[in-house]
């Protein structure tokens, strides 16, 4: 064909079919052209074979400075990279031009193949059924998660067997910790419906930050105790090496491309509560699980029982109500009832929850709030808590240190604000409480938001009586009560009728 280089496959084709056949036949049945062909015949040496050495078309930029610049560096300091002795390069000689970079890093690459220092190898393991299960955290940051338009701080808890590839992962709102990995590592277990042998995770180091030496061994003391709990064997890579986790490595990367390809297809990344992702996340696990069915029930058939019961997946801590209301955790304050000021509270800290207890009563569950990254205090607050005290001292709304998480919902805020504009700061805090009063009493807590919003955006002042009357309870939802008076002689025939009673 024109314009195409004859193959060596073609001129074996041709020299083969020439013995039987015409030139201009073997030359059309081997795909070249005539001509070709009777120059095939003439010189029988394959095009491959005929290809002169390219020569260099331009001076070599390395050749006085490489053996004597770069290969000392490269000695000295085996780690460096290849651009760091490229700007080191052009420091020391600026008239090399930056189009020496390539070059420079495919001789770099060249001179470690053949003198550089040994490098890692990684030996592929033979994965036994029912032996070793792999527990670790990843970052879900990048993916733009949102819940009711809110931005979800989170990771995820990835469990995974190393044989057949079954997975769990477990929403994680706060960072690495004990807690989140009991939680999800349990969870894991009695999805599976069994136990491996061995648990491995990585070193735990992001757990362990932040930690003093016996908090440390404390951690270290849950996690064992959780495996023998579980009949497990706790196992741990070393710091800093991921390949000798890399059954699990590896599918961090293949779930959050999953993840990341269904949010796509679901056209949205934004979910009206944390329940709705965590069924979103199961979605797609169980889809992965069901494509290793097979292998799943074979592996399960070599897993061990599970214990009879769950074993703790909390911290208990002890905590005094103060009389602000609340009580602080971990640099978070948290409001309760405040007919519990001065008691002692065990709190169970879960992931994404806290479960008080007065002694052995269950009081209430408070969700888990976190200090922010700069260090401030957070704050997980309950008007409810603290109307009625805020009801004495309206102006204490002025400067409460935790206001902005006392309104309820965005529209209460914005009304404060409205009304300080407005009004004196006097008025607008007396005003605001009466409305959250109003909320707490009524249960109108969503209806009243709605109202506040339109009399803001008609710029007119909140009207108290009004909206009391529209938020009242219905007339004929009240009982129907009937007071019947006695006969006052009947007191006098229970008098007679005691006093024969007494002289019997």
């Amino acid at each position: 064909m024109p314009g195409r280089h004859v193959t060596d496959q073609q001129m074996r084709l041709f020299m083969t079919l020439r013995h039987t056949h015409s030139v201009p036949v073997a030359a059309a049945k081997a795909g070249v052209s005539q001509a070709t062909g009777y120059r095939l015949q003439s010189s029988p040496t394959l095009p491959s074979q005929k290809k002169a050495r390219r020569d260099r078309c331009r001076p070599d930029p390395l050749a006085d400075i490489f053996d004597t610049e770069v290969v000392p560096l490269l000695q000295s300091s085996p780690g460096i990279r290849p651009v760091a002795v490229y700007e080191e390069l052009l420091r020391r000689h600026p008239e090399l031009g930056v189009g020496i970079r390539r070059t420079l890093e495919r001789r770099i690459r060249a001179w470690r193949a053949e003198h550089g220092p040994d490098q890692d190898v990684i030996f592929r393991q033979v994965h036994v059924p029912g032996k070793m299960g792999l527990s670790d955290f990843t970052a879900m940051g990048k993916l733009g998660v949102t819940v009711a338009g809110e931005p979800l701080d989170h990771r995820l808890y990835h469990f995974r067997l190393a044989c057949s590839g079954f997975e769990h992962a477990h929403v994680v709102l706060g960072g690495e910790s004990y807690v989140a990995l009991a939680e999800g590592l349990q969870n894991a277990l009695w999805a599976l419906g069994g136990v491996p042998q061995e648990h491995r995770t990585d070193s735990l180091s992001a757990a362990f930050k932040n930690l003093d030496k016996s908090a440390q061994a404390d951690l270290t003391d849950r996690v064992d105790a959780l495996c023998r709990h579980y009949g497990m064997t706790p196992t741990r890579n070393t710091k800093g090496i991921a390949h000798e986790n890399g059954s699990i490595e590896g599918p961090h990367g293949h779930l959050k491309r999953a993840i990341e390809d269904a949010l796509v297809m679901r056209g949205s990344r934004d979910f009206d509560d944390l329940t709705a992702y965590r069924r979103f996340i199961d979605e797609i696990v169980g889809r992965i699980n069901a494509r290793n069915a097979k292998r799943i029930d074979m592996e399960r058939a070599s897993l061990r029982p599970l214990p009879a019961r769950r074993t703790t997946d909390y911290e208990e801590i002890t905590v005094r109500v103060t009389s602000s209301g609340g009580f602080i955790l971990r640099k978070v304050f948290y409001t309760v009832p405040s007919r519990l000021i001065g008691h002692r509270l065990r709190v169970r800290l879960y992931d994404d929850r806290l479960e008080l207890f007065l002694g052995a009563t269950a009081l209430l569950t408070l969700s888990r709030g976190r200090a922010s990254r700069t260090g401030s205090h957070g704050h997980v607050v309950n008007y409810r808590h603290v109307i009625n005290s805020l009801r004495k001292k309206p102006m204490a709304l002025m400067g409460l240190v935790y206001r902005d998480q006392l309104f309820p919902r965005r529209a209460f805020g914005d009304i404060f604000t409205f009304l300080l504009e407005q009004t004196d700061a006097k008025t607008a805090c007396r005003m605001t409480v009466d409305l959250l009063a109003l909320a707490h009493d009524r249960g109108c807590e969503a209806e009243l938001a709605a109202q506040l919003e339109e009399d803001i955006s008609q710029h007119r002042l909140p009207d108290m009586t009004a909206l009391r009357a529209l938020f009242a309870p219905p007339g004929d939802s009240l009982p129907g009560v009937e007071v019947k008076l006695a006969d006052l002689s009947s007191y006098d025939r229970l008098l007679e009728n005691t006093g024969e009673g007494a002289a019997a």
